[in-house]
């Protein structure tokens, strides 16, 4: 497919959100900022209602909004269905439950275009509590200039899914989105950044982002297998971008940072009944210690307690630990 040279394609996937997908396709309507084309893709919505509206949406903006379905495949999956349709320059992901500020695209396009080495532009997210309050400062650490998406990214995903705009040419550098259901988004950004993203970033709010009940498309409980074996997959995926990117001879705070993560999933994955996820990522962990300044005394004991007393045993006894520690 032939790219539009100035187009920002925005990518909107969603599941069960009829009530909050209006407000989110207004926002990128109203931008001061043409051209744009928007994919909606509904991930198998089954209220019956989501669907409608979509439709709705795009008979009513012929020419400008697209509406795609497919059987239930999770953000990811949704959001590469979506990409896969766009024509644009720039590829702009919003969940159906946050909104695009007005000058998002064209102060963001207007710093690609200046900057012609950046691949990604960011500015600053607003974050919106349930009951309406608004965080007067910008959001997690969008409001911090930065040239790279690593180290930090290693530890925190510092933007949410709204907040960056992406040249197409990165996005085909980086691949498909994957079919993990959580931290997919983590996951993706880290591969960017792996391979050789680079940043450029407004000093203004781009986006809103919103606390409240329903249904998210990434939903479920720590206490779900599932979940936990979703997690330790995306893990392992963002230490083999972190490799790629040469991460632990040059970031040894933050890989040492990861490897605490790794090692805290590990033993959540134990309490699970995961086994293998957990022994597996303990030898991540170790490895990620190996290379960045976490305590690998610690991991070596819970390795020996584990093949002594079972993973999840183990595991369980970890988090007893924990939450004894914790309430004193």
């Amino acid at each position: 497919m032939a790219i539009v040279q100035g187009l920002v394609s925005t990518i909107i996937p969603v599941f069960n959100r009829p009530d909050q997908l209006p407000e989110a396709v207004s926002s990128a309507l109203q931008q001061n900022y043409r051209p744009i084309e928007i994919i909606i893709v509904d991930d198998g919505s089954t209220d019956g209602l989501t669907s409608e509206i979509a439709q709705r949406l795009a008979e009513a903006n012929p020419g400008i909004i697209r509406f795609a379905t497919q059987k239930n495949g999770g953000p990811g999956v949704a959001r590469e269905h979506g990409r896969q349709l766009a024509k644009g320059e720039f590829v702009q992901y919003l969940d159906s439950d946050d909104i695009l500020l007005p000058q998002k695209f064209e102060r963001q396009v207007g710093a690609l275009n200046e900057s012609t080495d950046a691949d990604v532009a960011y500015g600053k997210t607003r974050y919106r509590h349930a009951d309406g309050r608004v965080e007067p400062d910008a959001w997690k650490g969008s409001g911090t200039r930065r040239a790279t998406m690593f180290p930090e990214f290693l530890n925190e995903r510092w933007w949410d899914t709204p907040n960056p705009l992406y040249r197409t040419s990165i996005c085909l550098k980086a691949g498909p989105w994957s079919e993990l259901r959580l931290e997919e988004d983590w996951e993706y950004d880290c591969r960017v950044a792996a391979r050789g993203g680079k940043l450029v970033w407004v000093p203004d709010f781009v986006c809103e982002v919103r606390a409240h009940g329903g249904e998210r498309l990434s939903a479920g409980s720590n206490d779900d297998p599932q979940r936990m074996r979703t997690r330790a997959r995306s893990h392992t995926l963002i230490w083999q971008h972190a490799l790629e990117a040469g991460l632990p001879y040059s970031a040894p705070q933050s890989v040492g940072n990861f490897a605490r993560s790794l090692f805290l999933l590990s033993r959540q994955c134990g309490a699970a009944g995961l086994p293998q996820e957990s022994k597996e990522l303990l030898a991540l962990a170790t490895t990620a210690a190996a290379g960045g300044r976490a305590r690998k005394i610690d991991i070596k004991l819970y390795e020996i307690l584990a093949l002594c007393i079972g993973w999840r045993a183990a595991g369980r006894f970890a988090a007893w630990l924990d939450q004894t520690r914790g309430n004193r």
